[in-house]
């Protein structure tokens, strides 16, 4: 039986604010700040427990070999001799955010009815371009199945940055569907790290039958929506975005209805929402998913709650009674404060759970084990200061394989 399962990154040691993803506002905001690696997997870890007790399934994927030894090897240094912004990007955190792991195309929507996953290159960002060796060797323990097929990532010049710039859309999880990959041009004075070539490379890797391909509009990417998941989500029948989403939006819809014609597009007006309100909040960057007794939900940062403009038009939508029945909010501020809602934190596979090694599915009792091991091994805190103490680098590399060890995952070590 095929279901929706969500696979979120589990926030590492060395989670820290080093402000090193540009066009990234959060990122840019509290860098240099004090980051609390212990609190913020904590908080990933119940939003986790609170999609189960939803009745969703859900999955795990675990922090990289960080510091990185050897990309900067490959660099020609070492941890001791590297500059500081070298260091900073070898120790970076940000591969928690499952989004950008790979771009999923399930069983009803290829050609040879395989679930196709392309791990994304990542490669607009030093610190990021590095993550893609580690994330498909978990992909291939995770999906070793032969009902799975994986692709190592697009080469450069290309950028792709996985799931984040991709959406599938459908009448139920299990049926066939159109696959809408999001691509950026030019966003003022930040970086479009969705490439064209790339997102057409990624639907022929991954045997696309039905795609769709759209540019993330001009304005998006300026006011700071660095992926197309900060302006939209889909889920099943729905796309849910903001109106300056798109580029030639006109036509994005029309080719979608013609494709499949039970869409329903829930638009929010900018003159209700601002990009800049919807990027603040986060509005978007949510886990929009079909409940077991019917209906979806929105799951979204407290951030979204705690803006009065955003939340009044939430509720307002709620109250229509149509495809969205659900707000649930849910604290995942230490990610958010680095530039990540609850969609970065978590990469959809449609698929049958019982061809997915277990080691990487999820339940209250293994979050529980989880936790406790996060509790008394993962840093309270992190100073920027302290990514040059030799000591933290000991002790994030330990922590982290002593947690692969007691989840019999000694093959990531």
């Amino acid at each position: 039986m095929l279901v929706e399962i969500n696979f979120d990154g589990l926030i590492g040691p060395s989670h820290n604010y080093a402000g090193l993803s540009l066009g990234n506002l959060a990122s840019a905001k509290n860098a240099g700040g004090v980051s609390s690696p212990r609190a913020a997997a904590l908080q990933g870890l119940e939003k986790m427990r609170a999609n189960i007790q939803l009745g969703l399934t859900q999955g795990l994927f675990l922090p990289h070999d960080r510091p990185n030894l050897r990309w900067l090897a490959s660099l020609g240094t070492e941890l001791e001799t590297a500059t500081p912004q070298l260091r900073a990007n070898a120790l970076s955190a940000s591969a928690t955010w499952a989004a950008n792991a790979a771009t999923v195309a399930p069983a009803p929507d290829t050609r040879d009815g395989r679930c196709h996953m392309t791990v994304a290159n990542l490669m607009t960002m030093p610190h990021r371009s590095h993550e893609w060796p580690g994330t498909l060797k978990q992909l291939k323990l995770a999906f070793a199945h032969p009902s799975f097929a994986l692709h190592a990532p697009v080469p450069p010049p290309f950028g792709d940055e996985g799931a984040a710039n991709h959406m599938r859309l459908c009448t139920d999880h299990g049926a066939a569907g159109v696959e809408v990959f999001v691509y950026g041009v030019t966003g003022g004075p930040f970086p479009a790290r969705q490439h064209p070539e790339a997102s057409q490379a990624v639907a022929r890797l991954n045997q696309v039958r039905q795609a769709l391909f759209v540019a993330q509009s001009e304005a998006a990417i300026a006011a700071g929506a660095f992926h197309n998941d900060v302006v939209a989500v889909a889920n099943e029948h729905v796309l849910f975005c903001h109106e300056q989403a798109f580029a030639e939006k006109d036509q994005f819809y029309a080719a979608l209805k013609t494709a499949l014609p039970q869409v329903e597009i829930i638009e929010v007006p900018a003159s209700r929402i601002s990009l800049a309100d919807a990027i603040q909040s986060y509005l978007f960057n949510a886990q929009l998913v079909t409940l077991p007794e019917g209906g979806m939900a929105l799951i979204l940062p407290t951030e979204a709650q705690e803006n009065e403009r955003v939340w009044t038009w939430l509720t307002e939508m709620v109250a229509g009674n149509g495809a969205i029945r659900r707000l649930i909010p849910v604290d995942v501020r230490q990610s958010m404060a680095n530039g990540g809602g609850p969609a970065c934190l978590r990469l959809r596979v449609v698929c049958d759970p019982a061809h997915v090694d277990p080691r990487f599915l999820l339940n209250e009792a293994k979050i529980d084990v989880i936790s406790r091991h996060v509790a008394r091994n993962w840093p309270a805190e992190l100073t920027p200061d302290a990514l040059d103490n030799p000591n933290l680098w000991a002790d994030i590399a330990q922590a982290r394989a002593v947690l692969l060890t007691d989840l019999h995952l000694d093959d990531l070590i």
